[in-house]
Parts: structure tokens; sequence; C-alpha cells
């Protein structure tokens, strides 16, 4: 009889057990098509809130002009190309994506060279800078997603494999890549533990990870974020292209605009890139007691009504396209063009990355640190790690407001020794973090997706 008790109650705790599991399911599944029901409302709303936005915003009617007759478009540039032509299709988010994509497209192009590459942006500020990208054979706007919308560019790309870079996760396109057996890889991937993947609403989110082949990541936190939700097999640690990508321009030696040298000769030099009103206003106090410092100043935003709010802050500044032989000795220089930047900080004493006093976070501080220049920035950084890795080292600066700007500059400017070892520190730190191309490319080639 106490045998029959035990065996009874075992198999009460296993039905139990059992039970508990189906009805996990029977939630995660619920929640996951309340995800799905959710993500529908928001492609809707997204799409009904950038017509309202066009009417104001140049970005917002840039966004929806380069969509119309896309399929159109797409069909005709395929049209072109042979049937069994193999085709790569790289997506970017934006133009700061297409700088990490870009050592990938290179080394594919010379290496591979029977590739089509196809290039893709979601964001107007990518494509409208980089649709005349040489190394691309094709270069789109990426459709909103949706079932039909995915399927009918699939269906007319037919890509061999698909790279996406960094982030921006839709999920009918990555779901429909998978059921059709395309390899996907997400390359120079970061995660954070605040991001939905990890959260108890995941399912939708992971569904949409699970579909990449292969996920190539920046750092050990998101290799260990991934593995801890079950994503291990398909993650590599291979580091960060864009350190590829700004070690390969500083090695460019391309030659900097005549006006650009001239207006700096003989001077110390600041060059603030990728700025916003709350850096201009921090940085204009110092300008003004340093009037024997020069001064460039690279705008995040380049529209006419952002040129005019700079010009207001550093009163009797020049605009780059203005520049004449005569304006040379003025102390501020404001670039109202893309493209720059980088080669801006080639001739700088020392770098201020702007972005730091918003929510968003800084820019890129690699264009800078690989010339071995000191770098400054606001106190918003903590989500950036090449950012946390260079203050820690002492080749990055963080500052909360102007007074701790001034003193600063003020040391840097003064002692030679103390900015000529932050800037070695930046140099080194940068060539120490190179490979990550190398490491994607070498996987794509031993897989067989990337043959000669």
């Amino acid at each position: 009889m106490g045998c029959e008790d035990t065996n009874l109650k075992a198999e009460n705790y296993r039905t139990r057990y059992l039970l508990g599991e189906e009805f996990c399911r029977y939630i995660c599944f619920k929640i996951k098509l309340l995800s799905l029901f959710l993500y529908n409302i928001f492609i809707i709303l997204y799409k009904l809130g950038i017509r309202v936005a066009a009417f104001r915003s140049p970005k917002a009617k840039l966004w929806l002009i380069g969509r119309e007759d896309l399929i159109s478009k797409l069909e005709s540039w395929r049209a072109q190309l042979n049937e069994d032509e193999k085709i790569i299709w790289v997506h970017c988010a934006s133009l700061g994506e297409f700088e990490q994509g870009r050592p990938i497209i290179e080394a594919i192009k010379n290496d591979f060279s029977s590739y089509k590459i196809l290039l893709t942006f979601f964001s107007p500020s990518g494509y409208e800078i980089r649709k005349e990208y040489k190394l691309a054979d094709g270069v789109f706007y990426l459709p909103m997603d949706g079932k039909m919308a995915a399927n009918k560019f699939i269906d007319i790309v037919r890509p061999t494999a698909v790279i996406w870079v960094k982030y921006e996760y839709w999920y009918y396109f990555l779901t429909t890549l998978k059921q059709r057996g395309i390899p996907v890889f997400l390359v120079s991937a970061i995660f954070r533990k605040s991001q939905p993947f990890f959260r108890w609403y995941s399912g939708l989110w992971k569904e949409m990870l699970y579909s990449f082949s292969q996920i190539f990541v920046q750092n050990e936190t998101s290799e260990k974020l991934l593995a801890h939700i079950g994503i291990a097999s398909n993650t590599i640690l291979a580091g960060d292209t864009r350190f590829d990508r700004v070690i390969s321009i500083a090695k460019s030696n391309e030659q900097l605009n005549e006006s650009i040298i001239n207006f700096c000769a003989n001077y110390k030099v600041l060059v603030a890139g990728s700025t916003w009103l709350e850096d201009e206003e921090i940085l204009v106090h110092y300008a003004k007691v340093h009037p024997h410092i020069k001064f460039i100043i690279a705008p995040h935003e380049i529209d006419e009504e952002r040129m005019q709010e700079v010009k207001k802050v550093f009163n009797g500044a020049i605009l780059f396209s203005e520049i004449r032989e005569r304006d040379l000795s003025k102390q501020i220089l404001i670039i109202d063009n893309i493209g720059m930047l980088s080669q801006l900080y080639k001739n700088a004493d020392i770098a201020y990355i702007g972005g730091g006093f918003n929510d968003t976070g800084i820019h890129n501080i690699l264009e800078a640190a690989v010339y071995g220049k000191p770098v400054v920035f606001g106190p918003e950084y903590e989500n950036f790690s090449e950012a946390i890795a260079l203050v820690d080292k002492g080749g990055a600066f963080s500052v909360e407001n102007a007074l701790e700007l001034e003193a600063l500059l003020d040391k840097l400017f003064g002692d030679e020794k103390y900015k000529e070892n932050a800037s070695q520190i930046s140099k080194d730190y940068v060539t120490s973090m190179q490979g990550a191309t190398n490491k994607i490319i070498k996987h794509l080639y031993e897989k067989r997706l990337l043959t000669n």
C-alpha cells in the first residue's frame, strides 16, 4: 500500500509539473500574440505619424518620398542582374550603422568580387548621404515592416545571405528570412539588460534574435546576456567593426581642405563634432575667454534653422561654405556640410564630441581617438563601452558643466606632457581593438557563404 501511495504521489507531482509547463507555454503564447498585435499597431501608428510629421519635418518628408514606387524601382534593379546572381543584402538603420558595416562591404568586394551588394537604409540620414555609394550595386530604402512587404521584398531580391548592422529589429523581415532558410547575420551587435529581449514579455523579441544564423557581438557583456536567455551557440565575440573603419580612414591620408589647413595654421585648435545646442552653450564661454584658440564646430544637424541657431551662439563665426581668404583670421568656423568630420579631427589638438548632454548620449568618439587626440564629452556616455574604457584609461574625459570644461581644457592646452599622454592612450586603445571585420569575413568564408 505504501508503494502505491508513493507512486500515486509521484504521478500527481508529474501531472502538476506537466500542467504547470503547459500553462506557462499557454501564457507565453498569449503574451506573444498580444506583443504581435501591439507591434502591428505600432507599425500603423508609425506610418501615420510620419505622414503627419512630413508637413513640417524635411526628414519625414524624405522618408516618404524615398519609399514611393520602391517595389517597382527594386524590381527594375533586380531585372538588370542575372537570375543566378549572388546577392549579399546589407541593412543599416542609418549613417552610423553604415560606417560600421562599410568595412565588411569593402572586404566582400575586395575578396569576393563576384557578389553583388544590395544596401538598404531605414533612415533618410543614411540613404540620402550614401545613395551613390560606389561599392554597393544597389542602394534603397527598406520598406516599412509588414508580412506582405517582407515577402515581396525578399521575393524580388532573393539574397544569398543577409547582414544587419548593430541593431534595428523588424519582425516580419527577420522571421520570413528564417522561414525561407536564408542565413542572416547580425554584426557589431551590442546588448544591454534594459532591452526588451531580457524582460518578462520578451517572447516576440527573442523570436527575432532566433532568426539570426549568427550574432557577432561587440563585448563580453552582450555575449553573457544572450547566453542567459539561451542564445549562446550562435553567438561570437568579434568586437566592433567601427575600429577597423576609423583605422582605415586614418590610413587613407586623404588631404584636408586647404582653407581648413590655413584656418588652423599656427594656432591651437579644438574641433567639436556632432554637437547639439547644449554642447555649444558650454563651449562658447571658453571660446570667448580664449580668443587665441581656434574652434571648428561641426553640428550634428546642418539644416538652415540649425545653422542659424549655431551662428547665434557663436556670434561672429564664419560658415565653411562662405569662407574666404579674408575670413581665415576669424576664431570660429562652423562646418555646414556632411562628410568632413573624421578628417577634421586630424588637425585638432583636442576633440570635443557632442551628444553627451541629452538622453541619446555621445556620438562617435573613435573618429577622433584614432588620430591620438584627447577626447572630451558630456556626462551621458554610460551606454558606450569605448567611452567608458577610454575614460578609465585616461584618454577621454567627461564634464558636467562649463566650469569643469574650462578647468579641463586649461590643463590639456597648458600641460603638453599631460595632453600627449592622453593622446597616446587614445591611439593605442583604438589600435588594440581592430580585427572584427576579419573575424566576421573568416566565419562567412568557413561556412561557405562566401566563395570565390
